[in-house]
């Protein structure tokens, strides 16, 4: 028995052990006792997480799968859980911090990165295999063109770490594009010092029109004349890296503040 990868939920099924070996080693296994990977297909990536000292569970869309899983893992007894991870609320399964791994449909890969990002007091560690391109975005520093929202978002929160490359020869059906393996360390310290949905709102709106400066791209937020003045908006959104973002989020709250 075995499964047969579906297109509309981006599978590709990887096929070489050293690799999945190698992404289950990329878990530092400190500060959690649990590990969730999403979409195991057939288990690949599983065999190896299920060797390791913690508590391993997987979710899984595909029904195919979770039969599959059912009859060759019954170690995982009930931790298999059935559904989107995109609407999982991790606090329903775990009670304390879990890390979250997996080979990811590169189809919903950025939207997964969100997720993690929006339940980040629960995940201390993130790690696994992107689209190789969307890999290096992710970790990528201030200054590129292929710096952006993934970027800032992401590092706000955590240390990102471009860990390996993987072929496309290494699946079943083969992907167009290479791979990249990252991983991500919640830091310390991950509370910012501004409001979290507004730095999400400048970051993403920043970007959105990344080739201009942010006195115009940000137009839409209402800034002040007196504000606009300040030389950080003569910038375009790349060469800023987290803390200028937090320092321009700052600078716009106590605008809106006091103006109002």
């Amino acid at each position: 028995m075995s499964v047969r990868p579906k297109k509309h939920l981006g599978q590709h099924f990887l096929n070489d052990h050293n690799i999945a070996q190698n992404i289950a080693n990329t878990l530092t296994e400190k500060g959690y006792t649990n590990v969730l990977e999403i979409g195991p297909g057939m288990g690949m990536l599983t065999q190896y997480l299920l060797s390791k000292p913690f508590t391993a569970s997987v979710i899984e869309i595909d029904s195919e799968s979770v039969d599959y899983l059912k009859t060759h893992f019954s170690v995982l007894e009930n931790r298999i859980i059935k559904g989107d991870f995109l609407k999982l609320s991790l606090c329903d399964y775990f009670e304390g911090q879990v890390a979250v791994i997996g080979n990811f449909p590169y189809n919903i890969s950025s939207q997964i990165l969100f997720r993690v990002i929006a339940q980040r007091q629960l995940v201390p560690e993130f790690a696994g295999m992107f689209q190789k391109e969307v890999a290096e975005r992710i970790c990528e520093k201030p200054g590129s063109k292929a710096y952006g929202v993934l970027s800032v978002l992401a590092q706000a929160f955590y240390d990102c770490e471009y860990l390996f490359s993987v072929s496309r020869f290494v699946f079943d059906p083969p992907p167009k594009v290479a791979s990249g393996v990252i991983r991500l360390v919640r830091k310390e310290n991950f509370s910012l010092p501004c409001d979290d949905a507004l730095f999400f709102r400048v970051v993403k709106t920043a970007f959105q029109q990344r080739r201009k400066t942010l006195r115009n791209s940000l137009k839409s937020l209402g800034l002040s004349a007196s504000l606009k003045e300040d030389s950080i908006f003569d910038k375009r959104p790349e060469r800023l890296g987290v803390s200028e973002f937090i320092e321009l989020t700052q600078k716009i709250a106590d605008d809106t503040f006091s103006t109002q």
